[in-house]
């Protein structure tokens, strides 16, 4: 083993040795497992001071490569956690730890509203009259409803976004069944076609959304659904301009003695988005199920959200829902109504938005500062193009940040482009001197 990692290092630095041993671990040289070798062997071999092969070692167990075993050694790791679906467990690395950690795809909790004042209009008793009460609170529709992108027949609250799409999923979509995806899309959405027996299509996105021509020829494939993320796409950072958006509806539209999918529109950060809101429902009023949830803007476990569309399938969503659940906590509608309309928590998230659109453009600008090409991105995340990306990840977990890998946000696995995703929403500071390690380990290979 000692020869082959002494052929495939590049570079006697840590970062060098690192990369090549990631280089080995990505092309199944060596396998979960494996024992490597102690780092005054390998030192020896290269020439180096131990402490230059102990840095590499760290930087690879940071990033959950590797891990010490003590006086056993150093071993190469699994590369998911095995209870989690296969795209989450890529983006989990729970074993992972760092100093900075931009791979989370959550928000900062410091520019979360205070919940205080929403916990204070909360019934002192988790009553209800009947398990056949209403689903919604009245006052909570007809505030979702104002700042609906279109106007739904119908209207219900779920458990968060990925239970909305889950719900939808299942009432529109059987076992054999093929629904258009984004690539790169969010990887929970190829788990859960994976669990339903459904396969996914994937069509491109670039800079105005989910590309027409592409989805064009998706489209010939008769699939039961199309879902796509108008807002803060994750894993990009793109937002659906009003002309992409009439364009794919057009698409849709001139496709119809085809094929007749639903529409499911995940609006998970519009809270915090600078973009407006455009939903295809605006044309496909019949056939799109808009999801907005709240995980991003008002607190990640909250897990609540709303879902919009005809009332033909919202009802279906909520009549097998009675089978499950019933419905979601009134108490929570009741936070979730005041965070939306009292006057504090409304400011605070307009100042959360402004936060997180400085930050964005700080980060943007110093990546271009030191070379790196990058526009900009919506919401917390951006998409980050690198020359490799097993070494740029390894490249930063050796200055302690990590990202989150681009390969797990892809429905087929590519090797002509490859990128990282940045959770921008989490840096507060030091935005020069984390552009320059991001442009730096862009270009590393």
């Amino acid at each position: 083993m000692i020869d082959l990692i002494v052929a495939t290092v590049e570079s006697r630095s840590p970062e060098g040795i690192a990369a090549g041993i990631s280089r080995l671990i990505r092309g199944g040289a060596l396998g979960a497992g494996d024992r490597l070798p102690t780092v005054r062997d390998l030192a020896a071999a290269l020439g180096v001071s131990p402490a230059t092969v102990s840095s590499a070692w760290q930087a690879l167990g940071r990033v959950g490569l590797i891990a010490s075993r003590g006086r056993a050694g150093s071993f190469v790791l699994e590369a998911s956690t095995a209870w989690m679906p296969p795209h989450f467990g890529e983006l989990a690395g729970s074993h992972v730890t760092a100093r900075l950690d931009l791979s989370t795809g959550t928000p900062d909790p410091e520019l979360l509203p205070d919940l205080a004042l929403a916990l204070g209009q909360v019934p002192t008793r988790a009553d209800t009259a009947s398990y056949l009460d209403m689903r919604v609170l009245p006052d909570l529709e007809r505030t979702l409803r104002s700042s609906w992108p279109f106007v739904p027949q119908a209207l219900t609250i779920l458990d968060g976004a990925l239970d909305a799409i889950s719900r939808c999923l299942e009432v529109v979509a059987r076992y054999g069944d093929r629904v258009v995806v984004e690539d790169p899309g969010f990887p929970a959405f190829l788990d859960l076609l994976d669990q339903l027996g459904v396969e996914a299509i994937p069509v491109a996105v670039d800079g105005e959304g989910m590309r027409p021509d592409l989805l064009a020829t998706a489209l010939d494939a008769n699939p039961a659904a199309i879902i796509i993320q108008p807002r803060a796409q994750n894993p990009t950072g793109v937002s659906l301009t009003a002309k992409r958006a009439r364009e794919l509806a057009r698409v849709i539209r001139s496709k119809s003695h085809l094929t007749d999918p639903v529409v499911i529109e995940d609006d998970h950060s519009g809270e915090i988005t600078t973009a407006p809101a455009f939903s295809l429902g605006e044309w496909l009023p019949n056939r799109t199920l808009h999801v907005r949830s709240f995980a991003k803007s008002h607190g990640p476990d909250l897990r609540i959200g709303a879902l919009g569309g005809p009332t033909s399938i919202v009802d279906r969503v909520v009549s097998r829902r009675m089978l499950g659940p019933g419905w979601t906590s009134r108490m929570l509608q009741t936070i979730l109504f005041q965070l939306l309309t009292a006057a504090p928590s409304v400011t605070q998230i307009s100042e959360a938005r402004r936060v997180y659109h400085a930050r964005q453009k700080a980060l943007s600008e110093a990546l271009v500062r030191h070379g790196a090409e990058h526009t900009p991105s919506d919401g917390i995340n951006t998409w980050l193009r690198v020359a490799d990306e097993r070494a740029a990840i390894v490249s930063l977990a050796a200055s302690g940040i990590r990202v989150a890998a681009g390969s797990t946000f892809y429905a087929v696995p590519r090797e002509a482009e490859q990128f990282v995703r940045i959770t921008v929403g989490r840096v507060h500071d030091d935005f020069d001197q984390i552009g320059a390690l991001l442009a730096r380990a862009a270009r590393a290979d």
